[in-house]
């Protein structure tokens, strides 16, 4: 059975970015399905429609012929599909196409894409969207200087994005410049210790958490 339902956001991210994308899945179209719709449903019929549900030999075949592989996958009501370079069925049938390479999948305040990190090689990449981050950074100055370092250190540890390398240096970036405000206010810097840096590998399509990473 083709399992295509994340049980958590934390797990669409992770099946996204790093089964998805990492293995050159950057072609896709997002959707939400409407209020009142069967998400099951359609499920039911985007599996059938591009004949999602086959074994991975089936799928390494039918990449040596040069089809693209496509994928499937919905938290919520919000779903993504999403494909490798190659001939098939999606490209001719879905409109608006994107690739993440150009355009990343914005979801939940994350941004997902592909690119060079700091080692010059290209990744997966899973960071807060723009805006988010600034929001966020906004939020974390703003109290910089009217917060005790406890009390700062618990808010920034129920900041809601995994750490993955890109989260880790933007939380890394926010503490900067908090820290900033709080030494030109004469107050006690926080330390890194209050961030949460090590990601949760969670199970995508179901609700354990497996360790940390």
């Amino acid at each position: 059975m083709y399992r295509c339902e994340a049980a958590s956001l934390e797990g669409f991210v992770q099946q996204l970015a790093v089964s998805y994308v990492r293995h050159g899945h950057f072609f896709y179209v997002t959707g939400n399905v409407p209020e009142g719709k069967d998400v099951y449903a359609v499920d039911a019929k985007l599996i059938e429609r591009y004949g999602l549900d086959v074994s991975k030999w089936t799928r390494a075949r039918e990449k040596a012929k040069g089809r693209a592989s496509v994928q499937y996958l919905r938290f919520g009501r919000f779903f993504v599909l999403i494909a490798t370079a190659g001939k098939h069925e999606f490209f001719e049938q879905e409109r608006g196409i994107r690739d993440l390479r150009e355009h990343p999948i914005r979801f939940a305040g994350y941004s997902i894409s592909y690119r060079r990190g700091v080692d010059r090689r290209f990744h997966a990449s899973v960071r807060m969207a723009p805006d988010e981050y600034l929001r966020v950074k906004a939020y974390f100055v703003g109290l910089a200087s009217h917060r005790t370092v406890e009390g700062l250190a618990l808010e920034l540890s129920r900041v809601p994005f995994e750490p993955y390398a890109p989260v880790r240096r933007q939380l890394l970036n926010i503490l900067r410049a908090v820290n900033r405000e709080r030494v030109a206010a004469g107050f006690e810097p926080v330390p890194v210790s209050a961030l949460r840096l090590r990601r949760r590998i969670v199970k995508p399509f179901g609700d354990v958490w497996l360790q940390a990473a």
